[in-house]
């Protein structure tokens, strides 16, 4: 896979730089051996993700990967230090493949990101000592392991954007190169060296230290001009396609006439460009592991039929032989006599072997079917073009039944032969029947594409079953806005008689409500209280009126972030069911709803119901994706937002 060059390194490192700064890191993830994503929340934007690829790529993301169920030892560390950290800067270190990520939190962080080579991803104290490293590594002059001060890598080549005229001047009278290697050994690589040249309109294999001055004039102020575009963040990023796909951040002359695809910034560029390549591998990886699996059972069948058609051609072959014996009777009869004979008068083998092909080229009847004899007896006959193997120690009869046996044999073999090939078969086309639904199946990277949620979907919410829409706080700040902002003055509050819990109401919109929606109301507030974390089965919920809810505290009391002081009467629904189901409704437009059975059953055949159990949130998702995403329309994140907070099992789909 393409490595990102030092100027994609630039250019991305600015924009996420513009993007993530101040932003809350969440969770890190090691979906493979040396990727690491990065989840951030931005203010005003929600999630975003980072992929950091060592030795390949660095940019955000819309083509989440699958994360292992075991999470690996490195992103639990970043975790553990990182999250609900801030942001500080991004920056490329020089004009080096290296990347800085500093983060504040009890102290600053360091992500060091090395993009040469085979890569690394390093995180450092605030004494820039290592703290853990993606992967140990160790040369003469840097180590790469815990506790070690880290070390850059050694300065090499050239900043296009800040070198000066002498800088380049020297660098061309001491190479031993031509011009467009001397570029390219210098951090420009090859399509860069190659732009330079072409603009300069200078023979790129002149040796560099016989340009002129004149020259070097020209090549520098090409490499100001090629460049000039970064230092005032002016990108144009780009996939270029020419029989192969490439990436870049500017417009190049080299490309002029090829077809391209242009994006509103390089992160979206790099994201479509480097996924599109996953999904290929990931694709091309499952290809070839089901190419392995139905390719034994080929070899196989291929084994077993020549198996077969061995058997089949023994039983022809040894009753030609057999009958080809009888068919000669007199001359073999014969020639085993005399053999007989000279036996028993003592003649070694080797003797009678000369005195057979002797008796051959005198034009002896009987020893014309002789071929050969080796020096145990045994006869090898030519018998109208068949060469025929008997042992000269037994008989005519007693050779010809040696055939006919191992015919009989092989013809007893032919059967289960047979049934061994029936049964490869089907194993083979149900192999490639699996291997085609599989290959259909697979789990390659889907945009996460950002919708814009309704009002109520920033909540959590239902829509009971005689139509009244029900909302709650998912934290204390929409706890907040759903009584300061949309509670109005005919709705029910309601809220679990326990410490963390939604602030719920039922919209009546000013029309009367039904004991039934207050009761899914309540089952609504009892599951999305802490009682679901906790185990609980059942939860007693109290309803008021709106006028009972206050954020005005008595004299020396204080009333924190999300909580409300309720007073009068208070209405208690005793012992509300912790269960509820998720289904696609069509409420202004089909999306993912989660509310009391009843309720969702009334909109949708389509639904699974889970309680407070042991599973996570993540697995118990994808399960539901699973059974309820017929048509394709939601994804992962929209089930793992309306999921209780809490681990879960599914009741029934």
């Amino acid at each position: 896979m393409k490595t990102m060059s030092n100027v994609d390194i630039f250019t991305v490192s600015h924009e996420l730089h513009e993007l993530l700064e101040g932003a809350r890191v969440d969770k890190s993830f090691q979906p493979e051996k040396d990727t690491i994503i990065m989840r951030f929340h931005v203010k005003g934007l929600g999630r975003v993700d980072v992929v950091f690829q060592a030795g390949v790529r660095m940019h955000k993301t819309q083509y989440p990967l699958p994360n292992p169920k075991l999470p690996p030892s490195f992103p639990m560390l970043l975790r553990k230090h990182l999250k609900g950290a801030n942001v500080v800067y991004i920056k490329q270190h020089y004009f080096d493949r290296v990347v800085e990520i500093k983060i504040k939190k009890d102290q600053i962080y360091t992500l060091v990101i090395e993009l040469f080579s085979k890569g690394n991803i390093i995180l450092l104290n605030e004494q820039r000592e290592i703290i853990l490293p993606l992967k140990r590594k160790k040369w003469s002059d840097r180590d790469i392991s815990s506790k070690k001060e880290y070390v850059f890598p050694p300065k090499k080549g050239i900043n296009p954007l800040n070198i000066t005229k002498e800088e380049l001047t020297e660098l061309f009278k001491n190479s031993e190169d031509d011009l467009i290697r001397t570029l390219a050994k210098n951090g420009l690589g090859g399509t860069y060296s190659e732009e330079i040249v072409l603009q300069s309109e200078i023979d790129k294999e002149i040796q560099a230290s016989e340009l002129t001055a004149n020259q070097i004039d020209i090549i520098y102020d090409k490499i100001s001009g090629i460049f000039s575009p970064l230092k005032e963040n002016r990108f144009k990023p780009n996939i270029v396609s020419n029989g192969k796909e490439n990436l870049f951040p500017l417009e190049l002359e080299l490309y002029k006439y090829e077809k391209h695809r242009y994006f509103d910034n390089f992160n979206e560029a790099a994201d479509e460009y480097y996924s599109k390549r996953v999904k290929s591998d990931i694709q091309n990886i499952q290809e070839n592991i089901w190419k392995k699996k139905v390719g034994k059972f080929s070899k196989r069948l291929k084994l077993q039929t020549e198996t077969l058609e061995g058997f089949k051609n023994t039983i022809k072959i040894s009753k030609e032989k057999g009958d080809l014996l009888y068919a000669h009777y007199m001359e073999i009869e014969s020639l085993l006599k005399v053999i007989h004979d000279a036996r028993a008068k003592e003649y070694s083998w080797k003797e009678i072997a000369k005195t057979l092909t002797k008796a051959k080229k005198n034009g002896l009847k009987e020893a014309q079917i002789v071929e050969s004899m080796d020096k145990l007896g045994n006869l090898i006959l030519d018998i109208e073009n068949m060469k025929i193997a008997i042992d000269s120690k037994i008989s005519l009869p007693e050779n010809a039944e040696v055939f006919y046996e191992k015919g009989k044999k092989a013809k007893r073999k032919i059967a289960g032969a047979e049934i061994a090939i029936e049964n490869t078969k089907k194993r083979l086309k149900e192999m490639e029947e699996k291997k085609e639904i599989a290959m259909e199946n697979i789990q390659v990277p889907q945009k996460r594409v950002r919708k814009e949620l309704k009002w109520y979907e920033k909540l959590r919410w239902f829509l009971s079953s005689d139509g009244n829409l029900v909302i709650g706080g998912r934290d204390a700040n929409t706890n907040e806005a759903v009584v300061k902002k949309y509670l109005d003055n005919n709705d029910i509050y309601l809220h679990s008689d326990i410490h963390g819990a939604s602030s719920v109401a039922i919209k009546t919109e000013g029309n009367e409500f039904s004991d039934n929606t207050l009761k899914e109301s309540a089952t609504f507030a009892a599951s999305f209280s802490s009682a679901w974390s906790k185990g609980y089965g059942t939860q007693d919920v109290f309803w008021v009126k709106p006028e009972q809810v206050s954020k005005t505290p008595e004299s020396g009391e204080f009333v924190a972030k999300g909580s409300f002081i309720i007073r009068g009467h208070r209405n208690f629904i005793r012992g509300a069911i912790l269960k509820i189901a998720i289904g696609i409704v069509d409420y202004e437009g089909k999306r993912v709803m989660a509310g009391p059975v009843d309720a969702v059953k009334k909109y949708t055949d389509n639904y699974v119901i889970v309680k407070p159990g042991y599973e996570k949130k993540e697995a118990i998702a994808k399960k539901i994706l699973h059974e309820i995403n017929e048509d394709k329309i939601i994804s992962l994140d929209d089930v793992v937002r309306v999921l209780p907070s809490g681990k879960c099992d599914i009741v029934e789909s």
